[in-house]
C-alpha cells in the first residue's frame, strides 16, 4: 500500500512518528515530503515546494493530509500568518485538483486559544494579552457577552479578523467534503476549554454537516489508522473505571469518550468485553484530575497490581499530561518480559496526543503483511525513552536544551533488557530540534 502523508511541522512526533509507525509493515510505502521543506517553531514551510512534490509524487492509493501546511505553512503559522482570506483561498484552490479521484483524509485546525500570556507558538501580543482574550473569548461564548473587555481594540480587531479568516477557510474545505473530495475530513480542537470563540466554531461546522476531534497533533497519525483498513476488534479497560467520565486536561471531554472518539476516527470496531476483542486497549486514566508533569499539578498514582490482560493489549498511560506515570511503569516492569504490551505503549502530551499516536501502531502491527519486528522494538524504545525517561524524570533536571547522555543512560539501560534488546546495538542519540525542553528528538538506530 502507497500512502502519501503531509505531516503538520517537522517535530519529531509530527515527522518521525509516521515514519517508524509504517516502518513496522514493510509492505506500507510512505511518501513524506524531504524534512527541511516542513515548518518548525520559527519558520513555515516551503509551500510551494510541498504543492511541486504533490504534483510530481507518483501514484499513491491514500493520502493524508494536514490542510494547515498546505494553507498556512503549518500548525503554528495557521495562527501567526498574515495573509488575507483572499491569498490563502487562492492557494487552496491549487490543491483541489489533486484530490479528485483519490482516497484522501484531512484535517485542519480550528484556531486554538491557548489559556496563557505566552507567544512562543502564537502572536506577539499573546504575551500580553493572551490570558485576556481567552477570557473574554470564554464569557461571550458561554453568556453571549462580555462585560469588560482590557484589550487594545486594533489587538481585539486583530485576532478576530485571523479566526475569521482561518473559520472561513474551513468552511471552504467542508464544501469539499459535500462533493466528495475527502473520504475523510476532520476539523480539530486544540488545547479547548468548556467555551470559546473555537467552541463555538466547532459547533457551527457540526451544525453544517462538519466532524470536528479534540485534539491536534496525532490526527494526521489517527487517520493514518483510517488509512490502514484492516477489521479489529478492541475493548478498551481502563484502570479506573469509576472515574472514565473525567475531563483530561487541554480537552472539553471526558476520557471515555476521547478514547472511544479516537478509536471510532482510527477505524476500529469497539467491542463490549475482553472475550470479544483482538486487542485490549489499556488506559491508565486519572483519579478525578488529570495530573500534569510540566505545570506540576498532582494527581493519585497508579497504587494497584497490575495484571496484564490474558489477550494481546496495548497501553495508554493518560494519567499525567506531558509525560508517563512513573508509579505505572515501575509496576509494568515488574511483570515477567512476556506480559508486556505485544501492541505498544504511549504517553506522552495530552490523552488525545497518547491515543492517535498508540492505535496507528496497532493499526500497522496487526496482521502486517510484512513484519519487521526490530521496526516495532525501535518504535517502544523511543517512546518509553521519550514519554516516561525523559518527559517524566529527566526534563525536570535540566534548565535548557543540553546534552542529556548522561542522564539516559540508566533508562536505556533497563529499556534495553525489559525489551530484549541485549542481542541488538543500538546508537542513540538525543537532539532538541526546536531548541527548547519540550520536544526531545531520539534517534535509535
Amino acid at each position: 500500500m502507497k500512502i502519501c502523508f503531509i505531516p503538520i511541522d517537522n517535530r519529531p512526533v509530527c515527522y518521525n512518528l509516521a515514519k517508524d509507525i509504517c516502518a513496522i509493515d514493510e509492505s506500507i510505502e510512505l511518501f513524506i515530503p524531504p524534512r527541511e521543506y516542513l515548518g518548525d517553531l520559527v519558520k513555515s514551510a516551503d509551500i510551494d515546494y510541498l504543492f511541486e512534490w504533490l504534483e510530481n509524487m507518483p501514484p499513491v492509493d491514500k493520502m493524508i493530509l494536514s490542510l494547515d501546511t498546505l494553507a498556512y505553512g503549518g500548525l503554528i503559522p495557521s495562527r501567526r500568518c498574515l495573509e488575507s482570506f483572499d491569498e490563502i483561498k487562492s492557494r487552496i484552490e491549487r490543491l483541489k485538483p489533486l484530490l479528485e479521484g483519490k482516497k484522501v483524509y484531512a484535517f485542519s485546525s480550528i484556531m486554538r486559544i491557548s489559556n496563557n500570556n505566552y507567544n512562543e507558538e502564537e502572536k506577539e501580543y499573546w504575551k500580553d494579552y493572551g490570558k485576556e482574550i481567552f477570557r473574554v473569548s470564554y464569557e461571550i461564548d458561554k453568556n453571549g457577552f462580555c462585560k469588560e473587555i482590557n484589550i487594545p481594540p486594533e489587538i481585539f480587531d486583530d485576532y478576530r479578523v485571523t479566526r475569521k479568516r482561518n473559520f472561513e477557510i474551513n468552511k471552504i474545505y467542508l464544501k469539499w467534503q459535500k462533493k466528495g473530495l475527502f473520504d475523510t475530513l476532520i476539523f480539530s480542537k486544540d488545547d479547548c476549554a468548556e467555551f470559546g470563540y473555537n467552541v463555538a466554531e466547532a459547533r457551527d461546522l457540526e451544525k453544517m454537516g462538519g466532524k470536528t476531534k479534540t485534539g491536534a497533533d496525532e490526527i494526521p497519525l489517527t487517520l493514518l489508522a483510517r488509512a490502514i483498513e484492516k477489521d479489529i476488534k478492541i475493548y478498551p479497560l481502563f484502570i479506573e473505571p469509576e472515574y472514565k467520565d473525567s475531563i483530561s486536561n487541554y480537552e472539553d471531554i471526558s476520557i471515555e469518550k476521547s478514547v472511544l472518539g479516537q478509536l471510532e476516527l482510527g477505524g476500529f470496531k469497539i467491542v463490549n468485553s475482553e472475550d470479544e476483542a483482538d486487542i485490549i486497549l489499556v488506559v491508565n486514566n486519572f483519579i478525578e484530575q488529570q495530573g500534569e508533569l510540566v505545570m506540576d499539578w498532582v494527581t493519585k498514582s497508579f497504587n494497584k497490581t497490575f495484571v496484564p490482560p490474558k489477550k494481546p493489549y496495548a497501553i495508554a498511560d493518560v494519567r499525567f499530561a506531558n509525560g508517563a506515570d512513573n508509579k505505572f511503569v515501575e509496576e509494568l516492569f515488574k511483570n515477567s518480559l512476556e506480559n508486556l504490551p505485544q501492541y505498544g505503549y504511549s504517553g506522552w502530551n495530552t490523552s488525545a496526543n497518547t491515543l492517535g499516536s498508540l492505535i496507528a501502531g496497532v493499526k500497522a502491527k496487526f496482521k502486517a503483511n510484512k513484519y519487521n519486528d526490530a521496526a516495532y522494538k525501535k518504535l517502544q524504545l523511543i517512546r518509553f525513552l521519550d514519554d516516561w525517561a525523559y518527559q517524566a524524570n529527566v526534563r525536570k533536571k535540566i534548565d535548557a536544551p543540553c546534552d542529556i547522555k548522561k542522564f539516559m543512560k540508566p533508562y536505556e539501560d533497563i529499556l534495553i533488557q525489559k525489551l530484549s534488546l541485549s542481542d541488538k546495538h543500538f546508537d542513540i542519540e538525543y537532539l532538541f530540534p526546536w531548541n527548547r525542553k519540550f520536544e526531545v528528538e531520539i534517534k535509535a538506530e
